[in-house]
């Protein structure tokens, strides 16, 4: 993923994403067949920042509320959770689209779980060059990722993954609505909590982005 373009129409939009993807959960509910665990809303305490020292010398940690990076930037507890828990947030969805393929009963399903797969593997990437450039590491032990808005269980996981046709598309839209609207959540606590703005951007990006492919779940029409 390349560097996003600065954007503060972007940000602004989170909040009508987030608002859009709202209406939308709340109409899907009406349909017993697509019946999957709701994500849990859940708040993220502050993260205690690991600052590396020079070879040879320990790391250090600080419970400072802003740190720069070694390009000049600056970036903050909210910017680092998130980008750690987005990575493993996006690679959820991304194995609920690689099973569209060979389960999805419409054909438009499959097409766009195939973008969705195309569209965050790239992103997932990025956080993870982000992650490296400020020598931190990839994941917090610290972080419950199963209570991570819109995060499927692995039951529901396993469940998709054994169904066909319409069974199968019911569910995927379902669940991926669910976890779509937790990622907008998420990307609108860095937009208005973080302290990198080129991260802003990106999440306000992924906001827009995954608002768009919502409605395109919606628009499916699958019963």
């Amino acid at each position: 993923m390349g560097r996003p373009k600065a954007s503060m129409v972007v940000i602004a939009l989170v909040a009508a994403v987030t608002a859009a993807g709202v209406a939308i959960a709340t109409q899907s509910r009406g349909d017993d067949h697509a019946a999957v665990p709701r994500p849990v809303v859940s708040s993220t305490p502050p993260l205690r920042v690991v600052l590396p020292g020079a070879p040879g010398d320990p790391a250090t940690v600080t419970d400072s509320d802003q740190v720069r990076a070694p390009d000049g930037s600056t970036y903050n507890a909210i910017d680092t959770t998130f980008v750690q828990m987005m990575i493993v947030h996006h690679g959820q969805a991304i194995e609920m689209a690689r099973l569209a393929p060979g389960r999805a009963g419409n054909a438009r399903l499959r097409a766009l779980a195939d973008r969705i797969g195309a569209a965050q593997a790239p992103e997932v990437a990025w956080l993870q060059s982000w992650l490296r450039a400020r020598a931190l590491p990839s994941s917090d032990p610290g972080h419950d990722h199963g209570t991570m808005p819109g995060m499927q269980t692995p039951a529901a996981m396993t469940e998709l993954a054994g169904l066909t046709g319409a069974a199968f598309d019911r569910t995927f839209v379902a669940m991926m609505t669910a976890h779509h609207q937790g990622a907008v959540r998420m990307a609108g606590d860095v937009v208005g909590g973080g302290s990198d703005e080129q991260l802003r951007e990106v999440a306000g990006e992924m906001s827009v982005e995954q608002g768009v492919e919502i409605s395109r779940l919606a628009q499916l029409g699958v019963r």
